[in-house]
């Protein structure tokens, strides 16, 4: 957990635990892994409320959590996120299921998000380029209709390399494992919702 607030905090993503334990557990297990806001003895519509809350200050909220208790704070969050060996409704209640028990999912998959929402704007970017330049000369008759069609091909092959060329040229293939260096599996406990 301690490994997994460091790079929420290292994303400038402020993390903060709310949660139905009592205080002095809280406080103590916030301290141990760096979370710096807390809120304990927080009953599950309560956390519902506290979300909407923080969403009402304009920030974007995501909610971590594996138990019924959470599921009304995911499903108010901007993106509820269940850790996968969760109870079922906080599944269902979740727009991200986690596979597996494992913390550093969470972080995992904002990584991907980041990354993949970067490649769609630059797959947009040069489509609409190649696009937008072949159409206008082919329709205006600068270029012939065929090399129109051989610019539309390297526009599919241009998007197809930056989505997949860094992966191939690198040689390190697609992978489904993400595991930090020196983080552990364990579990989470109650739900934390993130906040930026």
């Amino acid at each position: 957990a301690a490994a997994t607030v460091q790079r929420m905090t290292d994303a400038d993503i402020t993390p903060v635990m709310i949660t139905g334990d009592n205080e002095r557990t809280a406080l103590a297990v916030a301290e141990e892994i760096g979370i710096d806001r807390v809120m304990a003895d927080v009953l599950p519509d309560e956390k519902r409320e506290e979300i909407g809350r923080l969403q009402d200050e304009d920030h974007r909220v995501a909610m971590v959590g594996d138990g019924i208790n959470d599921a009304p704070a995911l499903t108010q969050a901007d993106v509820g996120i269940a850790i996968g060996t969760g109870t079922d409704i906080a599944i269902e209640s979740a727009d991200i299921v986690l596979m597996g028990g494992r913390l550093g999912g969470v972080m995992d998959a904002y990584e991907i998000g980041q990354e993949s929402y970067q490649k769609t704007r630059q797959n947009l970017g040069m489509a609409f380029a190649f696009n937008g330049v072949g159409v206008t000369a082919a329709t205006t008759g600068l270029v012939h209709p065929v090399f129109a069609m051989i610019a539309m091909g390297l526009s599919v092959s241009a998007v197809l390399a930056n989505s997949f060329g860094g992966q191939l040229l690198s040689g390190e293939g697609v992978t489904t494992e993400f595991a930090v260096e020196g983080e552990d599996s364990t579990e989470i406990g109650d739900g934390q919702p993130a906040a930026d």
